[in-house]
């Protein structure tokens, strides 16, 4: 009997000391979520909300003008984006500004960088110039290429007609307005992607390149084999920043062209502020920017399977 009375009160210690240990386990597990707590709620409130109710509305009609009418419309809202002849337009503009911006802005950027990967006086001053358009404001960007371009007292024009050269259109004209704003963008994100292109072929071991010199690989052979594959971290984050920034493009059409001449330099970011805030159709702006999401979502995802397995971080 004293036994089996001394065997419970030691069960009951065992049970009594293994109950502070498993709190103190869970509130170790509880604690690393606590601390992210913060930020997960400012995400919820100010990304993921917005976000699930954009989807939301896109399936309603409704007006800024009438908000207390919202109607369910199904997919009537993505029906009517793909009927409108103008919306297959802006889409149109959208991807050609990106491929050409992404694809010109990171191929100028590397050869540029190439050249700028010195340590002279002279090329660090030359960074600093190409770098600078990228800190000024994209309002002032726009004004300064508006007068360049503008088609009578414009600098470009001016100095076409000093060389005997004929005026160009620019910003004036369906087939020059979306190459104006492309040659703009490029002025104003080249220095960026060439300052973070440097920063890689800096990180690279210059043992590498000394070995391929006792080799005697040629420049090309180098290029291809050791620095493209060195900088492919830099390269694949180059690639989806400026992606989605492409996509994002606003400023320089609301100032320089209002998304004209005819419709030519309308993308789909100036698209759903005109539909919303200037015809108050909150439902067509809606589904226009879920389409928005769906085509960045879906290009970086491209980007991650395409490119991720190619990224070098060794």
């Amino acid at each position: 009997m004293r036994k089996a009375v001394a065997v419970q009160e030691v069960a009951n210690a065992q049970s009594a000391g293994a109950l502070p240990a498993a709190r103190f386990a869970l509130a170790e597990r509880i604690r690393p979520y606590l601390y992210i707590a913060p930020a997960l709620l400012f995400f919820a409130v100010f990304f993921f909300f917005p976000i699930a109710y954009v989807i939301y509305l896109s399936f309603h009609d409704w007006s800024l003008l009438n908000l207390e009418e919202i109607e369910w419309v199904g997919l009537d809202n993505f029906a009517a984006l793909w009927e409108d002849a103008d919306f297959r337009q802006v889409l149109a503009n959208t991807l050609l500004y990106t491929l050409a911006t992404v694809g010109l802005g990171i191929v100028i950027a590397f050869f540029l960088a190439l050249w700028l990967n010195r340590r002279a006086r002279v090329y660090g001053l030359v960074q600093a110039a190409v770098f600078s358009p990228h800190i000024v404001s994209l309002v002032s960007v726009a004004m300064l290429w508006m007068w360049l371009m503008d088609p009578q007292y414009g600098l470009l024009n001016a100095l076409l007609e000093f060389v005997g050269l004929p005026a160009y259109t620019w910003l004036t004209d369906t087939k020059s307005a979306l190459v104006s704003l492309i040659v703009v963008s490029l002025w104003k994100g080249v220095g960026y992607n060439t300052v973070v292109f440097i920063a890689g072929l800096q990180s690279i071991p210059r043992d590498i390149y000394e070995a391929a010199a006792l080799d005697r690989s040629p420049w090309w052979r180098t290029l291809v084999s050791i620095t493209v594959p060195m900088l492919s971290p830099t390269l694949f984050f180059l690639l989806v920043i400026n992606t989605i920034s492409s996509f994002q493009v606003f400023d320089t059409i609301y100032i320089m062209t209002q998304g004209g001449p005819v419709n030519s330099t309308n993308m789909l970011v100036f698209y759903i502020y005109e539909q919303g805030m200037d015809f108050y159709n909150g439902g067509i702006a809606s589904a226009a920017s879920v389409v928005l999401l769906g085509m960045v979502g879906l290009l970086t995802l491209l980007h991650f399977r395409l490119m991720g397995k190619r990224v070098h971080y060794r």
